[in-house]
């Protein structure tokens, strides 16, 4: 069902708190992030994702204080009240303090979905030495690219996108010789 009166989700959502990096920290809750870019109950997000419809309205409670989903429409159903929930936005860029400890888990949570991904997942891992002005055009433009990519709409496979640059905390090889 479309819901005309939705408003569209804002662009960019920058993950600072402990309880939004807790509402991205579980798996399901990030399936349901996927799903929601469109309009969506909670019998059919329990449909997509294979759940119980009180195991989603539990994960959409904890997403909708985050402020990471938002109730878009209502409708009456057989007496009841039908809520359409949907993303409050497209991206999120995780920052703050909290990022590093939080990080973990999220990137835990991204292997759970990798581990059933068909078909096979585009996975590169690459270590290579950087300018800071590399490194800020690296990051424009991974920026630019996901920036760029518009939602194909529901009849089309979904797909999860994490783009991160990282230094490896462990200490560079001593390049003298011992």
């Amino acid at each position: 069902m479309s819901v005309p009166d939705a408003p569209p989700p804002d662009e960019v959502m920058r993950v600072a708190t402990p309880e939004q990096f807790k509402a991205m920290a579980h798996p399901l809750r990030q399936r349901l992030l996927f799903a929601l870019i469109h309009p969506a109950t909670i019998s059919q997000l329990a449909t997509a994702v294979g759940s119980r419809k009180g195991n989603i309205a539990h994960h959409l409670k904890v997403l909708r204080e985050a402020g990471m989903v938002r109730v878009v429409a209502t409708r009456t159903v057989r007496g009841g009240t039908e809520q359409y929930y949907q993303r409050t936005v497209h991206r999120y860029e995780l920052g703050g303090e909290q990022a590093t400890a939080h990080t973990p888990l999220l990137v835990r949570a991204v292997a759970d979905e990798l581990a059933d991904a068909a078909p096979e997942p585009f996975l590169v891992l690459r270590n290579v030495r950087l300018t800071a002005d590399q490194v800020a055009r690296l990051t424009d433009e991974l920026t630019r690219l996901s920036t760029e990519l518009t939602d194909a709409g529901p009849g089309e496979h979904r797909y999860g996108l994490l783009l991160t640059l990282y230094r490896p905390a462990q200490p560079e090889p001593s390049s003298a010789g011992s």
